[in-house]
């Protein structure tokens, strides 16, 4: 049996620097640097004119001033050129009265998406899969999701991601399984035993000494 062959493609780690990049985008030429001091949301679909990207782009732009008011900017990506691009976004507005406030990245040469490893063999060699990259900003890469070509994406859970991710740097917390803002935090973990022993009449809402959760001082403002 002829095993298939795949084309490698880098893995990007969390918690290191975001690679920089320059690139033509519907907005004019951007770099990734340009938006140092603000988070960026780097996000990639398959193609223009597909109906399932079209319904990701329409729910990214509906939400572009919630994800504003957190310092965050949004950046659309594929492998089409920009021609098309401005013509997809173009006919978004005209079919749906939605205009998209954001740059998309025109990729033809494949640049961005081989630097960040957007292409997957096993999807196609021709088309970004859906992959979602949080960066920080001081332009950690600080989370990555990736979904199939046939799926389109939950914005709400990555609005969320981000709230939670500022809330941890704010606040020195961890946040809990289908947490949201205004929610109690969990206490990161006593790092020895005489403070494991301690932790109990710290004052926390606590099950045992590993697991104690705390309401944010600024509920509803994390």
């Amino acid at each position: 049996m002829e095993e298939k062959t795949t084309t490698a493609h880098p893995m990007l780690a969390l918690n290191e620097t975001a690679p920089d990049f320059k690139a033509l985008t519907t907005h004019g030429p951007i770099s990734l640097s340009d938006y140092e001091g603000s988070w960026v949301i780097l996000f990639s679909h398959p193609a223009d004119f597909t109906p399932v990207c079209t319904t990701e782009f329409l729910a990214f732009a509906k939400m572009n001033e919630e994800f504003k008011k957190l310092n965050v900017q949004l950046i659309g990506l594929s492998i089409d050129s920009v021609h098309s691009h401005i013509a997809w976004v173009r006919n978004i507005e005209k079919n749906f009265g939605v205009r998209i406030p954001f740059p998309v990245i025109a990729d033809l040469d494949m640049k961005v998406s081989k630097l960040y490893g957007m292409l997957h063999p096993g999807a196609s060699n021709t088309s970004t899969v859906r992959c979602v990259f949080v960066i920080d900003p001081k332009r950690i890469l600080r989370a990555m999701i990736y979904y199939p070509l046939s799926n389109g994406r939950n914005m709400n859970e990555i609005y969320r991601l981000v709230t939670a991710l500022q809330t941890t740097d704010k606040h020195h917390v961890a946040t809990p399984a289908n947490w949201h803002r205004g929610d109690d935090v969990i206490v990161p973990p006593p790092p020895t035993q005489e403070k494991a022993e301690n932790r109990m009449e710290e004052g926390y809402e606590c099950v045992d000494w590993y697991f104690c959760k705390r309401p944010l001082e600024e509920k509803g403002k994390a």
